[in-house]
């Protein structure tokens, strides 16, 4: 089983798919004029904007439940794991899909506001739907939401409950067996709870963990100040082979950066994109520009911190393509969160290994509560119109077994049934976005009209050429209504 895993995975994170993630970034990134940039003060605004409703919730729980899927064991096990495999460089290029990913987040996920839909009195949508209603392919927008209920339910919540796992079991001895079952009853009784109570979990738990572990990388930071520019130079140089040690590298630090960049903050991937759906705001654009920013929070700040703290310390170890140790800081600890807890224990005796257990914790099973909406949202695209009790029910079975089982099987398999799963969204979510950027764009820049005028914007598809964005004409029209009837 494991060979066919590993021959799966080398398909769908070959080295042309890694480039083709880079290149479509940095397309979109062109096309809108570098947005991450021109609109970064908009996007902090935006955030803090917009309320919930019966329908809906709100930007900036929108936004927390991305960032609940976005912030998770892969800022902390993966980036170990970028610079065991890729080396220091790696992170460079974790930084570099970060920034033009963020321009990929903004397209998917205001295609997702676009054509989203009013379902069982709330709002629905992500690449499913604006594959079906965007491109008019069905059976395209099937397979994305079957690739995507594989990932979400089956393949990925191992992932985050073996690094929980790992990290329990370093800091407190919690066997995995005891946290798997821990993670089924937590998670289960919020996920049981439906959208309303993942959104309100992820917005209290989600922005005060971020911050409190940003908190403590700049404690060691500053502890290690005098090595900041030793430790920029080794990042710069590794990344494109100019460092002596790690010169012949390139290759796997672009390799690891982007393929455990875009796990972390899943730019592109098409995940992001069913949250931002859900939020209730006037114009598209408004939630994707959030759900971009979102990207910096997750690689630009929270993976940063982790790689800064490995790297300051040196508590890490890098293997070469065969298998040669090129720089071993630490002895018989594995590539994943044994590296942060190794830096916090180095800097902070006595508090690293118990922190890292605790942050992994709430990151991860924050992860698995996004995995479970987005599974959700694509069981609800496939029972459209029908009774959808059974197959949700069964869902919340299937991910709960996989979260459990996942704590208790070997990291390696854990960490490769993850990339497998990540990888068939991407490529699906990828060919998607390409198709269906003109949509996204003409927002943007109606979106950016609206706001030289002075107006806080309103979306008109009609008025814009865009078809089949039925919520949105329908919605448009009411307000229209509303209007003349206070008038008259």
């Amino acid at each position: 089983m494991e060979q066919a895993v590993n021959w799966l995975n080398g398909i769908l994170w070959s080295d042309p798919v890694i480039y083709i993630c880079l290149a479509v970034g940095l397309l979109f990134s062109v096309l809108t004029r570098f947005l991450q940039v021109r609109h970064i003060k908009e996007m902090v605004k935006l955030m803090f904007q917009g309320k919930s409703s019966k329908a809906g919730i709100s930007s900036f729980q929108a936004m927390s439940i991305a960032l609940s899927g976005r912030v998770g064991t892969g800022n902390i096990a993966g980036t170990a794991t970028a610079i065991a495999f890729g080396g220091p460089g790696a992170v460079f290029w974790m930084w570099a899909i970060a920034f033009i990913g963020a321009s990929s987040a903004f397209v998917e996920s205001t295609l997702a506001q676009i054509y989203k839909v009013k379902q069982d009195g709330q709002y629905r949508g992500g690449p499913a739907y604006y594959i079906e209603k965007g491109i008019g392919s069905k059976w395209f927008a099937v397979a994305f939401a079957l690739s995507a209920l594989l990932a979400m339910s089956v393949l990925l919540p191992g992932t985050q409950s073996n690094s929980i796992a790992t990290g329990l079991k370093n800091a407190f001895n919690i066997t995995p067996n005891v946290t798997g079952i821990i993670l089924v009853v937590i998670i289960g009784l919020i996920i049981f709870g439906g959208v309303k109570r993942i959104a309100n979990v992820a917005q209290l738990v989600v922005p005060f963990m971020a911050l409190a572990y940003i908190l403590i990388s700049f404690v060691i930071i500053a502890m290690n100040i005098s090595e900041l520019p030793g430790v920029l130079s080794l990042i710069f140089k590794s990344a494109f082979g100019a460092d002596a040690a790690f010169g012949g590298m390139i290759g796997m630090a672009i390799s690891w950066g982007v393929k455990r960049g875009i796990f972390s903050n899943e730019a592109g991937q098409g995940t992001g994109p069913h949250a931002a759906a859900a939020a209730e705001v006037s114009h598209p654009a408004k939630q994707g520009l959030v759900q971009a920013f979102s990207v910096y929070i997750d690689t630009l700040l929270v993976c940063s911190a982790t790689a800064f703290m490995i790297l300051f310390t040196g508590m890490y170890n890098t293997v070469g393509a065969d298998d040669t140790i090129i720089y071993r800081g630490l002895a018989g600890v594995e590539p994943g969160p044994g590296y942060t807890q190794a830096a916090i224990e180095s800097a902070l005796p006595g508090f690293g290994s118990s922190f890292v257990g605790i942050a992994l914790f709430f990151f991860a099973f924050t992860t698995i509560m996004a995995y479970y909406y987005i599974a959700e949202t694509n069981i609800a695209y496939l029972t459209f119109g029908k009774n959808n009790k059974l197959p949700m029910f069964l869902l919340k079975v299937v991910l709960l077994f996989a979260t459990y089982y996942g704590a208790i099987r070997k990291a390696d398999l854990a960490w490769t049934l993850g990339d497998i799963g990540v990888g068939l969204m991407v490529w699906l979510n990828l060919i998607a976005i390409l198709l269906l950027a003109k949509p996204a764009l003409v927002a943007l820049k109606d979106y950016e009209k609206q706001k030289k005028q002075g107006l806080d914007p309103v979306f008109n598809p009609e008025k814009l050429g865009i078809k089949n964005a039925d919520y949105w004409v329908n919605e448009y029209d009411k307000n229209n209504n509303d209007k003349e009837k206070l008038t008259s």
